[in-house]
């Protein structure tokens, strides 16, 4: 029994289900349908309650609607949210997606900061996620084959590539087919159309440099799909959708598993730790509750750890034993190492003169444009540093915000507010970080949060690597801003994002084919246990340049079908 913990009192008719998952949101909804639509019991727990659409949702709340017109209680934020508030999304609308830095701190040393952003609630992140999808391909699943750095993932993308099929024909993703071997083509729904800008920067930066300029690859329905309607662009995704039209878990992937009768889900149930019988196999969890703090054990023949990351490696780390006294998948002394996170270089844009207006214009897409991964690739090499990065933005007409900039006041400058709308144009490059093994999480033995469990300590941040590539993404994004003609021009920050602060936290317990150099094998089974899986974005081995949260659902439903075939043949 884990010290500090007593064995929590359970009635002898305890249920014990087939399966239990913890954690409801990308990867967690995945693995649940899978399981249960092949005849396993699941058991759901979720360390957050649910959200209610007509309380939690305000993506049709205009700032007049608030009491801070959308600026929020900034003190409210800083004193329980200082964390958190940093995200873009975290605001007066949609702090609620969001944990209270409070109850779930963490640690890290004062010269490496890091941005831990987390959601906890059922669906997770699902709520409030950039909807970005995209496919790695094998310049990420074999970068080490192609330049010497680390190590392969255990399987190629063909191995992926049905279950990115299974994963964006039922969650419905829009997108245009490009033919790049650097970024795979998929099942994809109708694009979105591009901006003026967008459109304007295709043709410019399509014939000046050759790459290529497309709509954004996103969770978000065009037309209706599965019952679900298409998007109606108002354009304010991060704060929920009342019509379920982007994908989120408890709209999707959640009442497909609820469906088949099969499903259990105990929401506000913070795991702590897994139990495993002393010379046996793993036998389920411990939790807490979250608003009564009782103490409570749950009973499965199969594990998942779908909680995010972090989360996941936290409960292993947080199982220990005798029998495994670094945590649970910690033979290998891999458990919590080679952490990444995208890094990005931001802020740069300016003005497009030619499509300043007097008229204000509609309010945009859910999507900008995509310039995918160019450099080192097999057409294009930067022997500076290795891997690569992929741009974004986007063009668009403030329909107030521009107001806020202008210089004057009394008719005059009501004037120039109807008459003199801007179009403002923005470009981000967002790159590759390398794992490291000294880039880490680990146990701090000294902090534990709001319901007793040791918190995080994440020693983290970017080396010679990125440094060197941000000067590369750098250049580029100048190069482009010349060729747009862009005015009054702002070049990109100096500064790299914050380690964290793209919400992307891959690794710390990676996949591999050696039990010494990794945690679990090429389907998400602990080495050290089998009947034990970690599903989310803890098991990466590397991450590109592209957003993780389709790879993370593609890996979920691939680990769901061996399990429940594993199950079946009683290996487990």
């Amino acid at each position: 029994m884990r010290r500090g913990f007593q064995r929590a009192v359970m009635p002898r008719n305890q249920t014990v289900y087939d399966a239990i998952i913890v954690g409801s949101g990308a990867s967690g909804g995945w693995v649940a349908k899978q399981l249960t639509e092949q005849g396993m019991r699941v058991l759901m727990l979720e360390a957050g309650p649910p959200r209610l659409p007509t309380r939690d949702f305000t993506e049709h709340v205009w700032p007049y609607q608030v009491k801070f017109r959308g600026f929020g209680n900034r003190q409210a934020l800083l004193e329980r949210q200082p964390i958190q508030r940093l995200c873009y999304a975290c605001d007066e609308f949609s702090h609620q997606f969001f944990v209270d830095d409070h109850e779930n701190p963490y640690t890290f040393p004062l010269d490496k900061p890091f941005m831990w952003i987390r959601g906890r609630q059922v669906g997770g992140k699902t709520f409030c996620w950039a909807r970005e999808s995209y496919r790695y391909s094998d310049y990420e699943f074999k970068a080490a084959s192609r330049d010497g750095y680390g190590e392969d993932w255990p399987f190629r993308y063909k191995d992926l590539e049905p279950y990115y099929d299974k994963v964006e024909s039922f969650i419905g993703v829009s997108g245009s087919r490009e033919g790049l071997a650097q970024m795979p083509d998929g099942k994809f729904l109708p694009p979105m159309n591009l901006s003026c800008g967008g459109m304007l920067a295709r043709d410019v930066i399509g014939k000046k440099f050759g790459w290529v300029v497309m709509p954004d690859r996103v969770a978000n329905l065009t037309v209706v799909h599965r019952g679900r309607p298409a998007c109606h662009y108002c354009d304010e995704c991060q704060r929920g959708c009342h019509t379920a039209s982007y994908f989120n878990s408890p709209s999707v992937t959640l009442p497909a598993a609820a469906r088949t009768g099969r499903l259990t889900l105990v929401s506000d149930a913070v795991v702590s730790h897994v139990l495993v019988h002393p010379q046996g196999k793993a036998e389920g969890v411990y939790y807490i509750d979250r608003t009564t703090n009782a103490h409570r054990e749950a009973h499965a023949k199969v594990v998942v750890l779908a909680a995010s990351a972090l989360e996941s490696t936290r409960i292993l780390l947080n199982s220990r034993s005798s029998r495994f006294p670094g945590g649970l998948g910690n033979s290998s002394s891999q458990l919590g190492h080679y952490l990444m996170d995208h890094f990005t270089v931001e802020g740069a844009g300016g003005f497009l003169p030619q499509f300043k207006s007097s008229q204000r214009g509609p309010r945009g897409t859910p999507c900008g444009f995509l310039i995918p991964k160019y450099v080192n690739t097999d057409e294009h090499v930067n022997r500076s540093f290795l891997r690569g990065y992929r741009f974004d933005g986007d063009g668009s007409q403030e329909l107030y915000a521009h107001a806020f900039g202008l210089v004057g006041f009394g008719s005059d400058w009501r004037r120039k507010v109807r008459t003199e709308i801007p179009y403002y144009f923005g470009i981000t490059a967002q790159g590759e970080c390398l794992p490291r093994y000294d880039n880490y999480v680990t146990l701090d033995e000294e902090k534990k949060d709001a319901w007793g469990i040791p918190v995080l300590r994440v020693v983290a941040s970017y080396g010679e690597n990125e440094y060197a590539m941000a000067k590369a993404m750098r250049d580029d994004i100048m190069q482009i801003l010349d060729a747009m003609k862009v005015e009054a021009r702002q070049p990109p920050g100096e500064r790299l994002s914050v380690f964290g602060k793209n919400i992307h936290e891959c690794g710390t317990a990676r996949m591999g084919n050696d039990p010494k150099k990794s945690v679990v094998n090429s389907f998400c089974q602990l080495y050290d246990m089998k009947n034990v899986f970690v599903t989310d974005g803890a098991v990466f081995v590397t991450q590109g340049c592209y957003e993780p949260t389709l790879t993370i659902m593609a890996i979920s439903a691939r680990a769901g079908d061996y399990i429940a075939d594993e199950y079946r043949q009683g290996n487990l």
